[in-house]
């Protein structure tokens, strides 16, 4: 489909599909799933867009959206477009401090909300924001506390005009590819946030790539919205199922997922790199609880798996018949009942990105004929960098560069990118625009390396890496994404930055650290006590050397404290896409720390 801005491209696709579906929103009381057609999408969008003009929004107004993956948001993302107003996403986690940053940041003066947490820190922080002069909330259900300035999202949508649609016609024609569609403000792990600009061209030469990379998608997927849509990696995913006439389930609650992969059964759906190291634990779990003989068969099934996915479809290679045979009788016989359980057996494919994913991880998925692709992005290249492809990947490598993008290494092998899905800077920052780019290519900030095929192979975020006291240089995240291999650790976060010795404060899963507790008889009065408990902190050091095992000598963790809180947005400790915010914890456990050097 070609078209110019996305100001159009919702009308477009209602000609097209007309009654057919193009989300699905969950009903909690029943637990079914409702559709929403793309008529009622375009007539929601219409509806939307006249009210902002009723608002007196003006082209390139920034329009503030902070809220869960409601429908209401598409419809008033698309109606920004529409009228060439500018979307700003916020994360639903954002504290009443972050957003009031990027209202002011902005100049915001529409601010829609979703539920009653983000109305109530709105509220917060429309003290501190000058520009703003309105809340809609999405949710009827939220105490608006007769604040004067919040109303309904029911009540905008019926302050618009039919004399408004000259105006949106007026604005469709004249709209640019070069208009911004939305600035995205990144989370950051050190400093404060920056409004990353993407405009309607960054957006539609990512379709473009997407095209050429993923020949199997089509109308008839089915995705699930399970990321945040104020994540770029959901965001343009979102933006491509559209564009390509697939159908969305917009998952609300993030805590839901599970069960609702089992009523959806997608076909595709966009993840980060935890949600299957989960499903890797669950499986893997089960297989221990095996009796032998069963475990043997399972093993040697995985391993004919690996043959047949890895060694054969991987290099399109056609498997001797034998060997279809087997795979054939293995998937029917384990394989498919483990996806059916956790409803991934129609799996087109599954995009995964964020973080890195464990290479053993990656092999016993693709063993069971799970396909995910592994890809890289940021929030400045809108989203993909590379990715895998339906054949010749390489594991351990983050996939082949996208077409059109220019990738090169420079200082300290930084990847530097240079292509039309690359930002144009960050709003109201030129000096940050200015240290982003070197000679015109945008530098990531992540160390690489890249092969003479276009694969890129990532070694760790530049300023993450540290070095000890002896000279020798750790990449944390290579360490925490091996011990995040384990059911018994939920998060953990590697320190040695000059110091001596690399040591690790891990967050346990209390779950299996209280059912140990209970096998082994331990006593304990309080989970302090259990955490530091003898036996249980012998078991984690096993654990810890067990999975350290490949690692060479100066980046084992030689020292680690147990916490029985974990790392949290809410505490400043996270960002809103979930990475650590180092400084923060080192400040937050400096005690800690120090004993561990002691």
């Amino acid at each position: 489909m070609s078209i110019p801005h996305f100001s159009k491209i919702i009308f477009q696709q209602a000609e097209k599909y007309q009654d057919r579906a193009v989300f699905f929103t969950r009903n909690n009381e029943n637990k079914t799933w409702n559709p929403i057609t793309w008529n009622h999408f375009a007539e929601q969008t219409t509806k939307a867009a006249r009210s902002l003009l009723t608002l007196n929004t003006k082209q390139g107004d920034r329009i503030g959206i902070y809220a869960q993956n409601m429908v209401e948001s598409f419809y008033v993302d698309f109606a920004n477009f529409a009228v060439r107003a500018v979307s700003i996403p916020m994360f639903a986690t954002s504290s009443a401090a972050q957003i009031a940053y990027i209202i002011n940041d902005a100049g915001i003066e529409t601010l829609f909300v979703g539920e009653q947490q983000q109305y109530d820190n709105a509220i917060k922080a429309s003290d501190n924001c000058q520009s703003l002069q309105r809340i809609i909330v999405f949710d009827p259900k939220t105490d608006l506390h007769n604040n004067g300035l919040a109303f309904y999202y029911s009540d905008f949508i019926d302050l618009g005009s039919t004399k408004h649609d000259n105006e949106i016609t007026k604005r469709q024609a004249e709209a640019s590819p070069d208009d911004t569609a939305i600035i995205m403000y990144t989370s950051g792990t050190t400093g404060e946030p920056k409004g990353v600009i993407l405009n309607h061209s960054n957006f539609l030469e990512a379709m473009r790539i997407h095209d050429l990379a993923l020949p199997t998608f089509s109308e008839n997927d089915r995705s699930i919205a399970f990321l945040p849509f104020s994540h770029i990696f959901e965001r343009a995913w979102c933006y491509y199922c559209l564009y390509r006439g697939a159908t969305i389930h917009i998952n609300l609650r993030p805590q839901e997922i599970q069960t609702a992969i089992r009523e959806v059964r997608p076909t595709v759906m966009c993840s980060v790199p935890r949600f299957w190291e989960k499903v890797y634990i669950g499986v893997k779990e089960q297989i221990d609880s095996f009796k032998p003989y069963m475990k043997g068969i399972v093993t040697w099934a995985l391993a004919l798996g690996e043959i047949y996915n890895l060694h054969y479809l991987r290099e399109e290679k056609n498997p001797p018949l034998l060997l279809k045979l087997k795979y054939k009788l293995v998937d029917k016989l384990i394989f498919s009942k483990v996806k059916k359980t956790v409803g991934i057996e129609n799996a087109n494919f599954f995009p995964t990105a964020g973080a890195a994913l464990d290479d053993g991880i990656n092999v016993f998925l693709k063993s069971m004929g799970i396909p995910i692709i592994i890809g890289y992005g940021l929030t400045e290249s809108t989203a993909t960098v590379c990715c895998f492809r339906p054949t010749h990947y390489i594991i351990g490598s983050a996939g082949k560069i996208m077409d059109g993008l220019q990738v090169r290494l420079g200082e300290d092998n930084e990847i530097q990118l240079k292509g039309e899905t690359i930002t144009q800077g960050y709003y109201n920052k030129p000096e940050a625009t200015e240290a982003a780019f070197i000679d015109g290519w945008f530098r990531t900030g992540d160390a690489g390396k890249l092969d003479n095929e276009g694969n890129i192979t990532l070694v760790e975020r530049i300023k993450d890496l540290f070095k000890t006291s002896n000279g020798k240089y750790i990449a944390p995240q290579q360490i925490e994404m091996k011990l995040g291999t384990s059911k018994y650790i939920d998060q953990t976060a590697v320190i040695g930055d000059q110091r001596n010795y690399v040591t690790a404060i891990i967050v346990p899963d209390l779950y299996e650290v209280e059912k140990m507790a209970d096998e082994r008889n331990i006593r304990y009065k309080m989970i302090d006590e259990l955490l530091t408990h003898p036996d249980i902190l012998a078991f984690y050091q096993s654990l810890i050397d067990t999975l350290q095992q490949e690692m060479a000598p100066y980046e084992k963790i030689k020292r680690f404290s147990l916490i029985k809180k974990g790392f949290t947005i809410e505490s400043g400790e996270m960002t809103s896409t979930l990475k650590l915010r180092r400084a923060v914890i080192m400040q937050n456990y400096r005690i800690l720390i120090d004993e561990m050097y002691k």
